[in-house]
């Protein structure tokens, strides 16, 4: 059990010092990638776009955007290890960490409960359409595939909210029922009031994941079906169901693990679209305004917040993955 056991200690190690050099070579290019940028963010506050050059000079100096680059990363990396903290908005002034800590449930929810979903619709058709091909389920999940990957989720929020919104009336069509921290635009009586906000933006965003899920899963099943070890247990007497449930969906769900961690951390750049159609005050629209502002620090702690959860995903999902498959760990 030792000799097992420290592989797999060196291999979680190795995984976290990676873990930890993504998130540095991420905060570099983040930082590099604005300073490129051609903007005034000192034109903003304390100065105004039609104040004098001194003014807007001693704004730069007070936002310490005068020091060079070098330093202002040295600041950010010293704030955020020292203090946890990433910062004021140069436009309002609050805690990046706040507005982040407020906008993050939101964005969790959206993309946690379309993951169900997109989960929930992919994985029984998926395996049920592999299992009787051609059949009435494998010809409807080719068309649910074709219309996930054609449509854009801007086109597929609209029409959903002007068929079961606004013509029908059964759902919001904007506006968010903050289950979380209460007080928001909406008011929030329960979770079920919660969840009727969010299901329109939960189909919405989990159309196209649910074509690409569908399609990986009728794939790979329809592939292990003509392995040899279907074979072997379908001589020895095993029924189809066992065969089926037991062997093979057990050997397609190991892609689909692995591939489920990094898009539940892609999404977060998917969510913008979804979070803007239906006015979810959530990552998305934080990091589209703090764009049309040039408000640098929030730009850069969403991005860096998303790049965290990205990495720790993909973090968590090789350490599982190399538990359950300790011949990985060598790779």
């Amino acid at each position: 059990m030792e000799a097992g056991r420290i592989p797999f200690l060196v291999f979680v190690a190795r995984r976290l010092l990676w873990a930890v050099f993504l998130l540095f070579v991420a905060s570099v290019l983040v930082f590099v990638v604005f300073w490129l940028v051609p903007a005034n963010p000192a034109a903003i506050r304390p100065a105004s776009p039609f104040s004098s050059p001194k003014a807007q000079a001693d704004a730069r100096h007070f936002l310490q955007l005068d020091l060079p680059i070098w330093h202002q990363y040295v600041n950010f990396v010293w704030r955020t290890v020292r203090y946890g903290s990433l910062g004021r908005s140069y436009v309002s002034r609050r805690s990046v960490d706040s507005m982040i800590g407020a906008d993050a449930p939101v964005t969790g929810s959206l993309i946690l409960g379309s993951a169900v979903i997109w989960l929930l619709v992919a994985i029984p058709l998926g395996i049920y359409a592999a299992v009787r091909p051609r059949s009435l389920a494998d010809r409807t999940s080719t068309i649910l595939i074709l219309l996930g990957l054609s449509a854009h989720p801007v086109w597929i929020g609209l029409t959903l909210s002007y068929i079961f919104g606004y013509r029908l009336g059964w759902v919001p069509i904007q506006g968010y029922c903050n289950f979380f921290h209460g007080g928001g635009a909406v008011p929030c009586f329960g979770a079920s009031e919660w969840a009727v906000h969010l299901l329109l933006p939960w189909i919405t965003f989990s159309a196209l994941f649910a074509a690409l899920y569908l399609r990986l899963i009728r794939a790979t099943v329809l592939e292990n079906m003509t392995h040899d070890y279907v074979r072997t247990a379908r001589a020895k007497g095993a029924t189809e169901w066992r065969v089926v449930m037991v062997h093979v969906v057990r050997n397609s769900l190991i892609p689909v693990i692995t591939i489920f961690g990094m898009d539940l951390g892609l999404a977060f750049g998917a969510s913008i679209f979804t979070e803007n159609i239906f006015a979810l005050p959530g990552l998305g629209n934080e990091i589209l305004r703090a764009y049309r502002l040039d408000d640098y620090p929030v730009l850069i702690g969403v991005i860096m917040f998303a790049a965290v959860c990205i990495v720790l995903l993909n973090l968590v999902v090789d350490i599982a993955y190399g538990w359950l498959e300790p011949h990985t760990r060598y790779s």
